[in-house]
């Protein structure tokens, strides 16, 4: 594996959501085997920073994945320039965190929006050029919460199993038009998804989760351990990059020892359902 490791070469990638956090550590691993890189994120100004403290081989662009056309041009545009495309990374997503009797209508379109339409919109952007051209990766980041069941992020575990899907589906459709395509499953990662969580619920004390997380996995990955990860499994070509212990022993025993997985799934949803009581307590104590 170390001589294709070694002879992976992209010449040309587009890297969403990579203003920070893993997007920008994947980006930094293409740059470093040698890629052109766009660094594509909804923050502008972020993008551009990101960009410039990769140097000459990173360019900043500005879209929003949930915006079909705006992905499509932005990957016609970079064809056009540089007349090829050999990694597209499907990476931008939002953290939803709650029970479901927390959540309502906005958590589910916007999990659906930017974790699976955006991927989406990635994948259909991308697949006419790799195809025509014969060639090219797609990367689609997904989650451990994409290989096991996720209590109190319903959202977030949904579309993250369909990205899954979509990509392990799209990988056996596109092997004879000689589109490789994987699809990223890290643990818990340090960045800063993990303090954005999206109209986080009064049970998530300042919108966070690191703590609820810590207590499932109590050292965080680094964004370049898992980026690192990720564009080996590209070199590589598998199929799914589970990142991490829990990753893998979670994926695994899902797999091989389900009544065990499912018991400790279930402790889980306790906890957290535990984790709120204590909350609307200390609330109604104030």
């Amino acid at each position: 594996m170390r001589k294709t490791i070694q002879s992976f070469r992209p010449q040309v990638s587009i890297v969403t959501g990579a203003a920070s956090g893993i997007g920008r550590a994947i980006a930094a691993e293409l740059v470093a085997r040698g890629s052109l890189v766009v660094i594509a994120d909804l923050d502008g100004t972020a993008a551009q920073t990101a960009a410039r403290e990769l140097g000459p081989s990173a360019v900043a662009a500005t879209v929003d994945v949930a915006d079909a056309e705006a992905v499509r041009s932005l990957v016609d545009g970079v064809v056009a320039e540089h007349g090829r495309l050999d990694v597209m990374v499907n990476n931008a997503g939002v953290a939803i965190g709650g029970l479901l009797e927390e959540l309502d209508e906005r958590h589910w379109a916007k999990a659906i929006d930017v974790n699976l339409r955006g991927v989406i919109n990635g994948v259909t952007a991308a697949y006419p050029h790799l195809r025509a051209q014969g060639s090219g990766h797609i990367l689609n980041t997904a989650s451990l919460a994409g290989l096991i069941p996720a209590p109190a992020m319903l959202p977030y575990t949904t579309t993250k199993h369909a990205v899954v899907g979509l990509s392990t589906a799209l990988r056996a459709e596109a092997a004879s038009q000689g589109v490789k395509v994987s699809v990223l499953c890290p643990g818990f990662v340090d960045t800063p998804l993990l303090d954005e969580v999206y109209a986080a619920p009064a049970s998530f004390a300042g919108g966070s989760v690191r703590s609820r997380v810590r207590l499932m996995q109590p050292k965080f990955l680094t964004p370049e351990l898992t980026a690192k990860r990720a564009v080996d499994g590209l070199a590589a070509n598998k199929a799914v990059i589970p990142v991490g212990f829990l990753a893998h022993l979670s994926w695994r025993a899902l797999r091989y020892v389900p009544p065990l997985a499912r018991a400790a799934i279930q402790l889980q949803a306790t906890g957290h359902r535990r984790l709120n009581e204590r909350a609307s307590r200390r609330v109604g104590q104030v």
